[in-house]
């Protein structure tokens, strides 16, 4: 026990001798040192290089780390920063967009010689053969009855059918059941249109069309106004297929309807008759 007592004090001793020694003989003028010195200062130079080197890239390591850790923190801070920018840039997209379509609506809405309720589209129904969408009304209207057209700023969407309240079921125009007179814009050839009821896309089948009429794909078909249902001159749809018989009186043709109900959102709802041309001339 007393020899590892002594061990352990020497340790002690020459831990805090050899370093002093060390210094003493690195801090003396070099004139003045002794060979011991000299011996030390040869064994202490590389011990302090190696020392210092190491202590220089563990103070690099640890500058690098701590620098990491900044741009860690600088990059989540910027990701959520370029978060909250994507959202309120599409915030504002999406809010552009509704003032865009808005703006097209009321273009309409002025330029229609007729009295209009706006509303907005709250559901759809579709199946193999009936298409109804449900609007709410903007404001209260009790002159809401059947077979009341209904537009879109890009045309026409339908019929109302039925109403309870403040919601109104429309028939679209794609649905079988129902029926627009249209004329060709180009060439004023006449037609009647109706829906094909096909659930697997909106489509349109135009009826009545005569076989010597020029009708081509890419036409457009807007309400020819017969019958003071429709105000005339609103997009219908646009020619997607014509089948000339070398028979018969009328060709067949398709169309697709010029309204995309995937993405109706706001329509009007023509509540009185469009006025008789003439009336409307003598106005003028």
């Amino acid at each position: 026990m007393n020899l590892k007592r002594y061990r352990d004090f020497l340790i002690v001793i020459l831990a805090l001798a050899v370093p002093f020694w060390f210094l003493r003989a690195s801090m003396r003028d070099p004139k003045q040192n002794t060979g011991a010195d000299r011996v030390l200062v040869r064994i202490a130079a590389p011990v302090q290089y190696a020392a210092a080197t190491l202590a220089r890239g563990i103070s690099h390591i640890w500058g690098d780390y701590i620098y990491l850790v900044d741009v860690k923190e600088d990059n989540a801070r910027l990701a959520s920063q370029m978060a909250r920018l994507r959202e309120r840039v599409r915030r504002l997209e999406a809010l552009e967009e509704e003032n865009r379509r808005l703006r097209r609506l009321l273009d309409l809405r002025q330029s229609l010689p007729t009295d209009v309720v706006s509303a907005q589209v709250i559901g759809k129904d579709t199946n193999e053969f009936f298409r109804v969408a449900r609007v709410t009304l903007d404001r209260e209207a009790r002159d809401i009855g059947p077979n009341l057209p209904v537009l879109s700023a890009d045309g026409v969407v339908g019929t109302t059918l039925k109403s309870a309240g403040d919601s109104v079921d429309v028939r679209l125009v794609v649905d079988a059941g129902s029926g627009v007179d249209v004329v060709v814009e180009r060439t004023g050839a006449r037609g009647f249109i109706r829906g094909t009821g096909d659930e697997t896309k909106y489509a349109c089948s135009v009826e009545y069309m005569q076989r010597t009429d020029e009708v081509e794909v890419g036409d457009l078909l807007v309400t020819s106004g017969v019958g003071r249902r429709f105000p005339k001159g609103i997009p219908v749809g646009t020619v997607t297929q014509v089948v000339r018989r070398d028979f018969g009186i009328y060709q067949q043709v398709f169309a697709a309807p010029a309204v995309d109900f995937s993405r109706l959102e706001e329509v009007l709802i023509v509540t009185t008759p469009p006025p008789e041309e003439s009336s409307a001339q003598n106005r003028r």
